[in-house]
């Protein structure tokens, strides 16, 4: 069972959950952005969940606010220009897809694998 979502938490809690539970990249304020290697995602510090803690079940856990995402912070990649240039092709062509019903799944498999490919190489590089 996940953890109960947290209390609301202020401002400085929330950075300080971030620099605390991300040991892998440092948090300069909520407004950081993170590659979620996971779903592709650009992600801020404001749009984190947070979850568990005092008021939930279990320890303070952070993850992606994706739906249906459960990605953790060493799935995030800083965006760097390689990782921005990613997310601007699958943004692309999700809306490729979305235009194109008639070639539809072909198109999302091929993206889908290129995708996975460079989230495999830019998970090596970190």
């Amino acid at each position: 069972m996940p953890p109960a979502p947290a209390p609301p938490l202020s401002d400085s809690d929330r950075l300080d959950a971030l620099r605390r539970l991300d040991q892998f990249r440092e948090w300069h304020s909520l407004d950081d952005k993170r590659y979620c290697l996971v779903c592709g995602k650009i992600i801020t510090g404001w749009q984190i969940q947070v979850a568990g803690g005092t008021q939930g079940n279990g320890p303070l856990q952070v993850s992606c606010p994706t739906e249906r995402c459960n990605s953790i912070p060493m799935d995030w990649a800083l965006p760097k220009d390689e990782v921005l240039a990613v997310a601007e092709m699958v943004t692309l062509g999700e809306r490729s897809v979305a235009a194109s019903s008639a070639a539809g799944s072909a198109v999302e498999h091929g993206l889908a694998s290129q995708v996975r490919k460079i989230a495999a190489h830019l998970k090596q590089g970190l």
